[in-house]
């Protein structure tokens, strides 16, 4: 497999940006999670990794980590949170030496999150803007996915995106929306909420909007 064919689908996920900045939930509730039984209570429990970029532990991103988790945990689901700022991964050196489905030559904290990616029923992306683009801890951790890309590609697993910026452009998150929507899209995971929060300047901006009740509703319907 060709890195080029990751790219290929880049062109289709900007098509679904003017819907991102309301959220939007899956019509499909409960598909079963991914690997060893052990992981379900029942059908409709599934485990679910969610992925921090952000640096500041009490930021508006955590925030929005913090009410998706309360509410996936209501509905009854088994969470694994990876704070990426927080952990020791570094980036994806492009040696091959994985195959894209085999050991990663690098020996770090990746190695604790990988078989919880490859086992999760769902993925969700939580990161700040950074300079118009994803952060670097959360970019890293997505990089590394490559060493595990013969295990999660195809997989039946649903995915959300939760970002925040502090200018009010939507032309301004649209590269992180496509990049995020390429990533679901070349995955074949099923994209099932995005909770783009704007003007989110200051830490804690969120706490006084109704995003973390979005971000909590959407951990409720998955």
């Amino acid at each position: 497999m060709k890195r080029r064919e990751f790219i290929k689908t880049g062109i289709a996920g900007s098509l679904a940006l003017s819907g991102v900045l309301n959220l939007h939930r899956s019509e499909l509730k409960g598909a079963p999670a991914v690997g060893n039984n052990s992981n379900q209570i029942n059908k409709n429990t599934m485990k679910i990794v969610v992925l921090t970029g952000s640096p500041r532990r009490n930021g508006n991103t955590a925030f929005l980590a913090d009410n998706f988790i309360k509410g996936a945990k209501e509905a009854g689901h088994n969470i694994f949170r990876f704070d990426a700022a927080f952990q020791k991964v570094e980036g994806c050196t492009a040696c091959n030496s994985c195959g894209m489905n085999g050991p990663c030559v690098l020996k770090d904290d990746f190695d604790t999150l990988r078989p919880h990616i490859i086992e999760a029923g769902m993925v969700v992306f939580v990161t700040p803007m950074y300079y118009f683009g994803i952060s670097s801890q959360l970019k890293k951790v997505i990089d590394r996915f490559y060493a595990i890309n013969g295990q999660i590609k195809g997989s039946p697993k649903k995915a959300a995106y939760m970002m925040a910026y502090a200018n009010t452009s939507d032309s301004e998150a649209q590269p992180m929306v496509s990049h995020y929507q390429t990533l679901v899209d070349y995955l074949g995971w099923k994209d099932v909420g995005q909770i783009i929060a704007p003007g989110m300047w200051p830490a804690g901006a969120v706490k006084n909007t109704n995003f973390g009740n979005k971000a909590y509703q959407l951990g409720k319907s998955v």
